[in-house]
């Protein structure tokens, strides 16, 4: 397990520069760990990562490794959202990827501590391990506290709807103001079943992570602990020679889609998993396979948005691995796969409890008897669409309404937050997609805005965008092929009928065979002009159906 650097004479100029930084000979004899951390003073859920590598370093030392910190970029989707910030949220994802591979194989790491939290950082490294493929483990920094406003527990996504409120007359700006100051109370990821926390929790079912990593809050001091085991377990799977390749099969990601589907993560899930399989080389991972997942699987957990309980209750109720103890009861899981506990799934979760049937209803009392995630397919998504159905009103299930188009987020906030959207209307929102916006931006505040105005069960919102864990509501994302790609989507026309029908998996504009086609003679997709990494972004990008990955040719 000796590192390169160690070697004879010819690393003899390698070791000088070691020697720079005040390294040992004893420390130059040990397997040499990368600790990738986030740190951040930008991101709420990054603020404190610093002191989680120290823990894993601790970890590592104690295990006989030579740990060494090094950084990673990151985008707080939050603070980026409704603005340029957002367009490059997304695209950090592949950034991320590339450059943990660069730190890795350019400096002969022999194993890696992942140490990020939010949103396309936690994927991105999921990709990195998965290419690199040496020993690897996760470790999240743990989501922040619920907050609390008139003794009702909030998040960020509370807040989002109280700016909507606002905007339409039902409360004032103390009270706007009030939520302003006590929705996000500690650091960490926001506190419901988000985008960040959703991957956290899925790392575990990929068997990527120690159990705890989704739902241990930042500011226990349990998530410290879990800090030192993880660089503990490192050193196990080098010693071992469990890799990434040996975790991350076809089994684990049909386990963490079943997972995602128990407990409504993220719809941006879909995109990730499918983004992190390619790089694992498991290209049967793809939409077509998740509505048969979420028609076995039932919806076992509702967590904001979806219900009123967030994740440190769900931390109280067992965790990801209560979770997962059911669903391996009722045979759903295979108990086979491997993890980075050096044991099996079902080995790990054997002594999982359920602490509150509430917060984690058995299997034959869930939810709904299918899960939180529903593909929709149809002419105006042939390639497939996603919808939060968890956090959906029934009574917006099926749903026929007139399209009011807008060809950017900012056209359409406009019109919500001046009461120019009425019940009925489905908001179609186009240009947004991989290419078109590029950068795929979350509709979290056109969302937010109509269900803070009360139009929750009476709106629907379509994009070939994408939506924030935290969004609720009829929001249909990810419309494939995007409007930029020649997708129907831009030929929707104002007025125009939409039928949604969420049970049968179906969207449609409602039009003849040869008004489409007149459509599509005629039609030119719109381009946005940009520079940079967007430009570079928009020329590589795929489709979202295919995870929005980067071309490989």
């Amino acid at each position: 397990m000796d590192n390169l650097f160690s070697k004879g004479t010819e690393m003899s100029s390698q070791r000088s520069l070691l020697r720079a930084l005040g390294w040992t000979d004893s420390e130059m004899n040990k397997p040499m760990v990368a600790i990738i951390c986030a740190q951040s003073e930008i991101i709420p859920g990054h603020m404190h990562l610093d002191d989680l590598a120290k823990a894993a370093a601790q970890g590592v030392i104690a295990a006989g490794g030579k740990p060494v910190i090094v950084p990673s970029i990151g985008v707080c989707d939050g603070i980026a959202m409704g603005h340029i910030g957002m367009r490059y949220s997304l695209p950090s994802r592949e950034i991320i990827a590339d450059s943990a591979e660069i730190l890795l194989r350019a400096h002969a790491f022999q194993a890696a501590i992942f140490i990020g939290n939010c949103d396309k950082i936690i994927p991105g490294m999921l990709m990195a391990a998965a290419r690199v493929n040496i020993p690897s483990i996760f470790v999240s920094g743990g989501p922040m506290l619920a907050g609390k406003v008139h003794g009702k527990k909030t998040s960020l996504s509370t807040m989002f709807e109280e700016v909507g409120a606002y905007d339409a007359g039902l409360i004032d700006a103390d009270e706007l103001k009030n939520f302003e100051c006590n929705a996000c109370p500690t650091c960490g990821s926001c506190s419901g079943m988000f985008t960040a926390n959703s991957l956290n929790c899925l790392c575990e079912a990929l068997g990527m992570a120690l159990p705890g990593n989704g739902t241990i809050p930042m500011v226990y001091s349990q998530r410290l602990a879990l800090a030192k085991l993880t660089g503990e377990a490192v050193m196990n799977l080098l010693a071992k020679n469990i890799r990434p390749s040996d975790i991350l099969t076809e089994a684990a990601f049909k386990n963490a889609e079943t997972v995602d589907m128990a407990i409504g993560a993220s719809t941006n899930t879909v995109l990730h998993l499918i983004a992190v399989a390619g790089e694992a080389g498991v290209n049967t991972v793809n939409i077509d396979i998740m509505n048969e997942i979420s028609e076995r699987t039932p919806n076992l957990c509702r967590l904001a948005p979806a219900g009123d309980y967030y994740i440190e209750e769900l931390n109280e109720a067992g965790g990801i691995s209560a979770v997962m103890k059911e669903l391996l009861d009722a045979g759903l899981l295979n108990g086979e796969t491997m993890t980075v506990t050096g044991k099996k799934l079902k080995d790990v979760v054997a002594n999982a409890k359920v602490y509150d049937h509430d917060i984690i209803r058995p299997i034959d009392n869930p939810y709904s008897a299918q899960g939180g995630l529903t593909i929709l397919k149809g002419n105006l998504a042939p390639e497939g669409s996603v919808v939060k159905k968890s956090a959906v009103d029934p009574r917006m299930y099926v749903h026929s309404g007139k399209a009011v188009c807008f060809d950017s987020e900012e056209d359409a906030m406009a019109a919500i937050s001046t009461g120019k959207i009425v019940k009925g209307d489905v908001v179609v929102i186009r240009y947004e997609g991989p290419m078109g916006g590029p950068g795929m931006r979350e509709m979290l505040t056109p969302t937010s805005a109509i269900v803070g105005a009360g139009l929750g069960a009476d709106v629907a919102l379509i994009t070939d965008g994408r939506f924030s864990g935290a969004t609720r509501g009829a929001a249909i994302g990810h419309v494939c092929p995007e409007a930029a790609a020649g997708g129907l989507i831009g030929m929707v026309q104002d007025g125009d009928i939409i039928d949604i029908d969420i049970p049968n998996c179906s969207i449609n504009l409602r039009i003849s065979d040869e008004e489409l086609a007149r459509r599509k003679a005629s039609f030119v997709p719109k381009v946005r002009p940009v520079e940079g990494y967007l430009k570079r972004y928009r020329a590589n990008v795929t489709s979202a159906s295919n995870g929005a990955i980067f071309r490989k040719d």
